[in-house]
């Protein structure tokens, strides 16, 4: 298992551009990553871990949205030559092998599996796969093995802009709207209520991250414009279509905790328009988030 403390990503941008070809690995990860534009494809199936076995990511959008396939093989170079013509809507490839190719055809079966698992479960992304293949028949230790392989993999992805199989949603325990905030966990409750409309939510400040807790009543339609905050009026549908919000009388309710990356995006989801979070969010006693985050930052520099 990954223990919290800090990790050394290193990324190497092979065409000295962002928008380039790029590897990603992680000191004392035996992962090796390479992300390549299709406009770059030929290049990037000559370099020597495109021969490698391991598992891709074809990533694009069709007509309905973003899109992605996953898939493994032995030699995945010549896996993605294939898809080069038998799929147009793809846009770039993610290679994930070892540096020292160390992975079997078993291996990257069981990556490939447990890939479409996180995909479907974290619900942010089609998938131009048909059914989640089985994972294959591993041993005890060769499991806990890629399972490791597995949550490194997810600390990376993410860090080269591939949240798809970053799940926001939190389990219950973690931060429930009838359970006690810990001083240890350090968890700072915040309120939102708009009574005109029977607004009430919580969230929860915990390990920097916003989250909105399960039960909080929202709105449940987007009533601001879309010209403008169009990424919160998807955000808010994403969560209506995913029944993260669902249905409860006139309003709805987050069905799970859910963490947003600002107070402004949860506030702007919980009210169903644009919302200035840093003065919507309310300690209990009144102060607003903005003016509390003003107190913990003249504190810090008082210690």
């Amino acid at each position: 298992m990954i223990n919290n403390k800090g990790q050394s990503l290193e990324l190497f941008f092979i065409d000295g551009k962002p928008d380039g070809m790029l590897t990603a690995e992680v000191f004392n990860w035996t992962g090796h990553v390479l992300m390549a534009p299709r406009t770059r494809i030929g290049a990037a199936l000559k370099r020597p871990t495109a021969s490698y076995t391991g598992v891709y990511l074809l990533l694009g959008e069709d007509d309905e949205g973003p899109l992605a396939y996953i898939g493994e093989g032995e030699d995945i170079g010549d896996r993605i030559k294939s898809h080069d013509t038998s799929k147009d809507w793809w846009t770039s490839v993610v290679l994930i092998t070892t540096a020292g190719n160390n992975l079997n055809k078993a291996h990257a079966k069981y990556l490939e599996s447990r890939l479409v698992e996180e995909a479907r479960k974290a619900g942010k992304i089609r998938l131009d796969n048909g059914n989640t293949p089985p994972r294959s028949s591993l041993s005890e230790s060769a499991q806990a093995n890629m399972e490791s392989f597995l949550e490194y993999l997810m600390m990376v992805l993410p860090a080269l802009r591939i949240d798809s199989f970053l799940a926001q949603t939190r389990p219950q325990a973690r931060a429930s709207m009838g359970s006690a905030v810990s001083d240890d966990d350090l968890d700072i409750v915040f309120e939102l209520r708009t009574p005109k409309h029977g607004i009430d939510a919580k969230a929860v400040l915990t390990e920097g991250e916003f989250v909105v807790l399960a039960g909080s009543r929202v709105s449940p339609e987007w009533r601001g414009k879309t010209t403008h905050h169009t990424g919160y009026s998807k955000l808010h549908g994403e969560l209506v279509a995913g029944g993260v919000i669902r249905p409860e009388g006139e309003l709805s309710v987050f069905s799970e905790n859910y963490a947003f990356r600002s107070p402004s995006a949860a506030a702007a989801v919980v009210n169903g328009r644009p919302t200035n979070g840093t003065t919507e969010w309310r300690l209990p006693e009144g102060k607003t988030y903005k003016a509390w985050e003003k107190e913990k930052l003249e504190q810090d520099e008082g210690a």
